[in-house]
């Protein structure tokens, strides 16, 4: 049975919702003011809130604020009703987090159709976030005894060579056990790194105070930085004279180690999936509003479905084309672009190269 709180400070009011929203199978639970509201929200984790918005104390853009501020409560569907006649209030609200409205008074019509909306959408958000869940599960399934056990088998297999036959190796020999304990190594250093960026990010999306931190970051140098760390992946890749290079002396609001992050990533991955011999572009630039970071290339791109997949753990085309770091690049500079307030989007096409756009606001000085 579906759990509804109904905070308003009129009795009768709250009397009329309750009968009507039980005569729909509904449980219903009160509560006379904001600050009760607040305490049952927490406790009940109803499926639905409706809410009064003028109220002594504690209104109903406060209740809204303090649930919405809350991991546990965040997510419930938040209706304001008021019967204040002014648009002011409802786009207060909205901009709030509110996810609709309802003008007093009010028929069951609206009532009804106000609740089974909200419900459903949530229903709908539920079962996606379910879906995701599920593909994402199967993912670490299938990809990560295999991104694990790739550079173990390397490192544990070089390194019983070298405690048993040491004496008996050549030093071309030993340097070429040597840089396959290197690679080994660092593919699995970069791939427990991703896990735990990751892992930062989630947490930092879920805290305000972080998220405010984060976003008060800038780096000054940014055309410095991005030029080293691309130059670095291109002489990792042996492709030198493949990278183009077109930076404004800008200041990204991003911190300096998460931007080296984004540009490791997209660098990477654009050697990765091109030809040597092609080229791949790094440019930055800015707009009155935003400063904006585009890494292209000439590769084998991506399909509009791949683009719409892209998440933690996913990787295309996994049984065609070798691929390593369990896809988390890609959804670490897209998660980081969002918690900045910014724009991630990829234009491609299949076999014709991939450009990858980031738009960062800038800050606004005080």
């Amino acid at each position: 049975m579906r759990k509804i709180l109904v905070i308003d400070d009129e009795e009768w009011l709250r009397e009329f919702v309750q009968q009507a929203l039980r005569q729909r199978g509904y449980e219903v639970i009160e509560a006379e003011d904001g600050m009760v509201g607040i305490e049952k929200a927490r406790r009940e984790l109803p499926d639905l809130i409706l809410c009064d918005v003028n109220m002594d104390k504690v209104d109903g853009y406060l209740t809204l604020s303090t649930l919405r501020g809350e991991p546990a409560t965040a997510a419930i569907p938040f209706i304001l009703m008021t019967g204040m006649p002014d648009d002011g209030g409802r786009r207060r609200g909205m901009d709030s987090g509110a996810d609709d409205y309802l003008h007093k008074p009010f028929n069951l019509d609206a009532l009804y159709a106000a609740v089974e909306a909200r419900l459903k959408k949530a229903d709908t958000l539920r079962q996606e976030a379910e879906r995701k869940l599920a593909s994402l599960r199967e993912s670490i399934s299938m990809a990560l005894p295999h991104e694990l056990r790739t550079p173990l088998n390397g490192i544990l297999a070089y390194g019983e060579v070298l405690a048993n036959e040491a004496a008996t190796l050549t030093p071309p020999e030993l340097a070429e056990i040597g840089q396959v304990l290197l690679d080994s190594g660092r593919r699995l250093e970069r791939l427990i790194e991703n896990f735990l960026i990751h892992s930062q990010l989630e947490v930092m999306a879920a805290d305000a105070q972080h998220l405010h931190i984060l976003r008060g970051r800038q780096t000054s140098h940014a055309a410095a930085v991005i030029e080293s760390r691309a130059r670095a992946e291109a002489q990792v890749a042996g492709r030198l004279t493949d990278l183009e290079l077109s930076l404004l002396p800008v200041t990204v609001p991003m911190s300096e180690d998460y931007l080296a992050k984004v540009v490791v990533e997209l660098v990477q991955n654009a050697f990765k999936f091109s030809k040597p011999g092609s080229k791949v572009s790094v440019e930055m630039f800015e707009t009155p509003e935003a400063v904006s970071l585009t890494v292209g290339d000439r590769g084998s791109g991506f399909s509009t479905e791949q683009i719409t997949r892209i998440g933690a753990l996913m990787q295309f085309d996994r049984k065609r084309q070798e691929q390593q770091g369990l896809g988390l690049g890609l959804a670490i500079v897209q998660r980081l672009t969002q918690l900045h307030g910014g724009t991630f989007s990829i234009q491609s096409d299949k076999n014709e190269g991939s450009r990858v756009v980031l738009k960062l606001p800038k800050r606004v000085a005080p």
